[in-house]
């Protein structure tokens, strides 16, 4: 059995309007110093974004969460913020903003497998709160 470690995450939200103040769900970052991971998982539910707003453009809202996922693997095409520490990519894509795709304050938890929870967080607050 493998020790468990820390990890923190953050709920990704979609705010279509951001007056309205209101969201959902549409993925999860999540960071584990100690097994060196940082990942991000996302689906935007089409039927949901219709029924708050039909005016945003979805193909760039997917455009937006892909750098996201390039900057949580330190790619190069992800521009400058790829190349920060994992730490700092963490805490620049869990940064409070007031754009239409938001994160939830920081969590932190327990983990053996920071894969398979960044998984479960997903299925749990994404994918069943369809």
């Amino acid at each position: 059995m493998q020790d468990k470690v820390t990890f923190e995450y953050a709920i990704i939200r979609l705010v279509p309007r951001v007056e309205r103040e209101e969201f959902f769900n549409i993925g999860v970052i999540l960071f584990s110093k100690r097994k060196k991971f940082l990942g991000v998982k996302f689906k935007v539910d089409v039927n949901k974004l219709n029924a708050f707003s039909c005016e945003l453009d979805l193909d760039a809202i997917n455009s937006y969460l892909k750098s996201w996922e390039l900057i949580s693997k330190g790619d190069a095409s992800g521009g400058a913020i790829a190349q920060f520490e994992l730490s700092d990519r963490f805490r620049w894509l869990a940064a409070s903003r007031s754009t239409i795709i938001q994160s939830s304050k920081t969590h932190s938890g327990l983990t053996e497998n920071p894969e398979l929870e960044l998984q479960s967080i997903f299925e749990k607050h994404v994918l069943d709160a369809d």
